[in-house]
């Protein structure tokens, strides 16, 4: 038997990070979305929406993505062009930094509970956009937040992101506490699909051999 120094016996690569920078310049707003997917749950967010910013930081600390978002859109009309340009850019950046996907572990989801609100959220990185939502808002403002933009946000991001995505607020009598748990469960059901699977290194999880 020929014993080996254990020098010579090789490492496992670590992946490189996955980052990506994306810019949208539009007549109605200018974002820019910067993302480090492997990265510690740090945030710059500028959008001009307080609670919007309160909401996309949630996607970065429970996530542990590293989320650089800025924002400068017509908010003198309203939010609508900004949050769904913003859900649109992050929605590209997620597919730039995502690459062919190769060794993730696709899918993900997540129950968060907040007081008496519950929302459960299911990822599917599947390359296909799909977005089913029943989040019954209790309130029509959060903040200066209009509720129903929380869809447009969503559609936005999987249209471009191309993910299938199921949203569900189970219970919740506060508005605030409904966004919150959504998205705290949409950070997590991410972390959960984008993690790399040390099983699966180097191979694409679909039988179609891409996604």
């Amino acid at each position: 038997m020929t014993n080996y120094p254990l020098t010579e016996l090789p490492e496992s690569a670590t992946p490189p990070q996955r980052t990506a920078e994306v810019t949208r310049n539009t007549a109605e707003t200018r974002v820019r979305v910067k993302v480090n997917l492997d990265g510690t749950g740090q945030s710059h967010l500028s959008t001009g929406i307080g609670f919007f910013d309160h909401m996309l930081d949630q996607i970065a600390r429970h996530g542990l993505i590293d989320l650089d978002i800025e924002s400068d859109g017509d908010l003198h009309v309203d939010g609508h062009h900004t949050v769904e340009d913003v859900g649109i850019t992050l929605g590209q950046a997620f597919h730039q930094a995502m690459g062919d996907k190769k060794g993730i572990r696709r899918y993900g989801h997540a129950y968060v509970p907040l007081d008496e609100a519950l929302s459960r959220v299911v990822v599917d990185f599947s390359g296909r956009p799909g977005l089913v939502m029943d989040v019954p808002f209790k309130s029509a403002m959060i903040g200066t937040l209009d509720t129903q933009l929380v869809h447009e946000f969503f559609q936005g991001f999987v249209n471009h992101a191309l993910v299938t995505l199921h949203i569900d607020n189970l219970k919740g009598d506060n508005a605030h506490h409904q966004a919150e748990t959504v998205f705290k469960a949409f950070a997590r059901a991410l972390r959960a699909a984008i993690e790399h699977d040390p099983r699966a290194a180097g191979t694409i999880p679909s039988t179609k051999g891409s996604l």
